[in-house]
């Protein structure tokens, strides 16, 4: 089986459950199901790791250290592009490094999506012009004003409009979700569903 790979930014003051919630989705679907299948990768579809900046650790929201896998020069090629939310995308907006790597690695992705106000790094990019897209509703009026030509979706989980955009934070399990249906199928999506034991919406 060849896996997708899946790279997940992470940043200082990132939400934890934009981050959290698709590796654990992801990382945990089997093509086969069952509990004994989690037991090693041979039937994971996807190769799940975390990319910031530099290797240092990370400080979350909530005071969460965390380490990435990977920098931006050591990090292997990205299948699937996640940028999550959280306080600290606002100052991603000016930050001419990690915009320059987004820009890059979503050219080479199959996939690109967002959680949260991860929506604001890819509206300023020009990645979802003229495209429907979705945010934490805290922020619907900021992506709006980022890019007018974005139509803002107010009322959904997740939007897949080329560009995959999730509401906020929990949201981001049904769109890991949604990309386990659309990469694997619904019995695949439903199954690791259940094996998290969350009741997809």
């Amino acid at each position: 089986m060849t896996r997708m790979t899946v790279g997940i930014l992470i940043f200082d003051a990132v939400e934890v459950l934009d981050f959290a919630g698709p590796f654990e989705v992801l990382s945990r679907a089997r093509t086969v199901p069952g509990v004994a299948s989690r037991l090693s990768d041979d039937a994971a579809p996807f190769d799940v790791f975390t990319v910031a900046r530099t290797t240092a650790p990370v400080m979350a929201i909530g005071g969460l250290r965390v380490s990435p896998a990977h920098s931006f020069t050591s990090a292997p090629h990205i299948d699937l592009l996640i940028v999550p939310g959280g306080f600290g995308t606002r100052a991603l907006l000016n930050d001419p490094v990690t915009l320059e790597w987004v820009r890059g690695r979503a050219s080479e992705a199959t996939i690109t999506a967002s959680v949260c106000t991860g929506a604001l790094v890819l509206a300023t990019l020009g990645l979802l012009a003229n495209r429907r897209a979705t945010t934490h509703y805290g922020a619907f009026d900021l992506l709006a004003a980022i890019d007018a030509s974005i139509i803002v979706a107010r009322d959904v989980r997740f939007v897949d409009d080329g560009v995959i955009t999730s509401a906020g934070v929990s949201a981001g399990l049904d769109m890991a979700l949604h990309i386990v249906d659309r990469q694997c199928g619904r019995a695949v999506a439903d199954e690791t569903a259940a094996y998290i034991e969350y009741r997809r919406n």
